[in-house]
Order: structure tokens, then sequence, then C-alpha cells
């Protein structure tokens, strides 16, 4: 399934995958000044349990960013936990971020 980027004129976004039956899997984003983005939310529904898809939108969002040369503030706790597991990532933070179990 492909992943989709839909993004507004005040730099507001997401990332998104529909399985059939429109089903929607997403994860949002807001740039924040002009050269860091925030994932404030990413949400998988059932239907994609067990697939990968929350890492696919994420590993597709960071190279959109890196690209654009953006640095990304993972407030959402999907992604926060992500960057803790994947240090090789680092590079890609605005800051460190720590989840509750971090």
């Amino acid at each position: 399934m492909p992943i989709k980027r839909e993004q507004d004129d005040e730099g507001k976004g997401r990332y998104l995958v529909r399985a059939p039956g429109e089903t929607v899997a997403e994860m949002t984003y807001r740039h924040t000044g002009a050269d860091q983005l925030i994932i404030d939310h990413t949400e998988v529904p059932d239907a994609f349990r067990g697939t990968g898809t929350g890492l696919r939108l994420l590993k597709h969002l960071m190279a959109d960013a890196r690209a654009e040369g953006r640095k990304i503030i993972p407030i959402c706790p999907f992604a926060a936990a992500q960057f803790e597991r994947h240090p090789e990532w680092s590079d890609m933070l605005a800051y460190t971020v720590k989840t509750k179990g971090g």
C-alpha cells in the first residue's frame, strides 16, 4: 500500500496509507520555524496492526525531512519511542526527547 503525503499552505500535514474500505493510518506533523517539524500524532487502526505501517510512515517522513534539511521533534509517543529504539537516527532530532519509560 503506497504512502501519500498531504500538506497545507501553513505547514501542517500528514503521511497516510489507505487500506481497502477507506481505513486510514496516518502520522501528522507541523513545521515549526524554517528547519524543524513536530510529529504530533500517529494513528494506526487495527486493520494495519502487525504490518509495520507506523514505522513505514515514520521512515517516509524522515526521508522527506532529511531531503528538506529539517530536524524532527517527536512529541507523538509512538515516534518518540521509535527514536529511542533507533539511536542511529539521532542526527535527525532537533533535540533529545524522552518518553515516560525512557
